[in-house]
Formats: C-alpha cells, sequence, structure tokens
C-alpha cells in the first residue's frame, strides 16, 4: 500500500501524515526500517526520526536515495529478500549448535532469535494498524491477528453477510494448508508490492514497509497480486527458500489479506476477489 517516496534533492526529507494516526503509523514504519537496516541484508532507507510537524501530524525524516526502477538488480534483491528471510532461522540453528559445544552456549550471537510472531510495536499496511501481539502459533496469529481485524472492519462496514458465512467456514480449513510444516518466524517487509521496491547504484532498495515476524511466503502474496517482479526475482528467491507442498494455496490465503486490507482502504472493488479466494479455499 503506497503512502509516499522519500525522493528529493537533500539529504532528506519528511514524509507528512495529517491524520491523528500519523505518529502511530510513522513510528511503525521507523521500527520497521531499523529492523531490516540491522539485519544487513536489503538496503532500506536510514530512518533518522519522526517528529511532529508544524499545525499537527507527524512527520518521519530519513535518508535521501536516489532512486530509479528495479531492473538489473531484481535476481539480487531476490536473492537478499531470501537473506533476510532466513536470518532468524539460521539463528536458531547456530544457538542450538552451541548449546551442545562444550564451553560455548548463549549470548555468542549479535542478535536474539525471534521465537514467536508479531512485532514490538504496532505497524500499519496503508494506513489500518496491524494487530502485531506476539504469538508463539502462526496458524493463530494469521487467522486471528490479520484476517480477523480486516473481517471485524468489513462487518462494521458493509456488515456483508457471505463474506461473514464464507470467514466462518474458512476458518476451519487453515489448520489443513500448514499440515507438516516447520515455520520459523521471519522478517518481513509485510507491503512487497512493486510500488516499495526500487534500486540505486549499489543495488536494490525497498521502503514502506510494514514489518512484523511472520511466514516467509507471506512476503510474496502481495507481490504476485500486483506484478513489477520479474521471473529473476522469484528463480533467486526460490533457490534459497524453496517453495514447500501447498505453497499455491498459502499464497491464496496470504492474498486474501491484501484484498480484504484493500476492500477496507478503497471500497467494494475488492469484495469479489476477496469472496473468491475464501470461496475456491473452502473446496
Amino acid at each position: 500500500m503506497a503512502k509516499a517516496v522519500a525522493v528529493s534533492s537533500g539529504s532528506a526529507r519528511p514524509l507528512l501524515g495529517a491524520s491523528a494516526q500519523a505518529k502511530r503509523m510513522f513510528e511503525g514504519e521507523m521500527a520497521s526500517l531499523t529492523a531490516i537496516l540491522e539485519t544487513h541484508t536489503v538496503k532500506v532507507p536510514r530512518p533518522l526520526k519522526v517528529l511532529d510537524a508544524p499545525g499537527g501530524g507527524s512527520m518521519l525524516v530519513m535518508e535521501h536515495l536516489d532512486m530509479k526502477y528495479l531492473g538489473s538488480h531484481a535476481a539480487k534483491l531476490g536473492a537478499q529478500l531470501a537473506d533476510m528471510h532466513l536470518q532468524n532461522e539460521k539463528l536458531r540453528e547456530t544457538l542450538q549448535k552451541e548449546a551442545g559445544t562444550v564451553g560455548r552456549g548463549g549470548g555468542q550471537a549479535d542478535r536474539p532469535f525471534v521465537e514467536q510472531f508479531g512485532f514490538d510495536v504496532v505497524t500499519c499496511c496503508g494506513y489500518l494498524p496491524q494487530v502485531n501481539d506476539w504469538q508463539r502459533d502462526w496458524v493463530t496469529f494469521y487467522a486471528q491477528q490479520r484476517i480477523q481485524p480486516q473481517m471485524d472492519m468489513v462487518e462494521k462496514g458493509s456488515g456483508d453477510r457471505e463474506a461473514l458465512e464464507l470467514w466462518s467456514a474458512l476458518q476451519l480449513k487453515i489448520p489443513d494448508l500448514f499440515l507438516g510444516l516447520d515455520i520459523v518466524p521471519a522478517l518481513l517487509h509485510g507491503d512487497l508490492w512493486g510500488g516499495n521496491v526500487a534500486e540505486d547504484s549499489s543495488g536494490p532498495v525497498i521502503f514502506d514497509p510494514a514489518s512484523f515476524y511472520g511466514h516467509s511466503e507471506y512476503e510474496l502474496a502481495i507481490a504476485g497480486m500486483f506484478g513489477g517482479f520479474s521471473s529473476s526475482f522469484y528463480s533467486a528467491y526460490h533457490n534459497k527458500i524453496p517453495k514447500t507442498p501447498g505453497f499455491e494455496k498459502r499464497q491464496k490465503l496470504y492474498q486474501l489479506f491484501h484484498y480484504l486490507n484493500h476492500w477496507n482502504h478503497f471500497g467494494s472493488g475488492y469484495r469479489g476477489s476477496s469472496l473468491n479466494i475464501m470461496r475456491n479455499l473452502i473446496k
């Protein structure tokens, strides 16, 4: 969901938000950029500070990058994104090895292993806040803290009976889509569509994140909805994180969040896509 792009001739540019929720949105974005920056995998604009804007609202000041459309660095982005998604899993493996080594153990890693799904602060996909309360079970997290809040907004906004009935039926089917999977929390950008990726002279850049720790497959859902990613991007990504059985169905499940989110942002033009996904997943 696009908000704004930090592109200017200066060293940094404030991104303005006039609504009462702007400060929360920008603080979530700053925390997301900081978390990604600390992985040393994919380049992001370095966030500087969230400030109160004159006359109300807030602004996020960040590093200026001279960006252009993602082209020659698409494969590099795929590889770097996979590295970001794998970092927490590799940390777990390192800690497990150290725990079994005489004279070594906890405290060796630069970053702590994150064993739950969620994030320390609220992040926004578009202008709508995401429920990031920490949860040990991914299926529960996704159903209760991603889809259910969107369905609550649909119910409040339109009372769409068919949508509510389909969601009630789909909830019973979701666990079957994850049988046999060991899902390790991965740091996600969270809103990786074509408008939030670019490149500069050094390589790929991603921006405007709505981060949390979740299933790595979630990241590719909105990318597949709106295009903008070449086959080289996907090949490089899946070379490091191969698809597992049921990938395509889970992609539809993850796209459901984004269609519902667009429905709640922009209106019922996204209703049909949302309902079609639920119908197909229930079959």
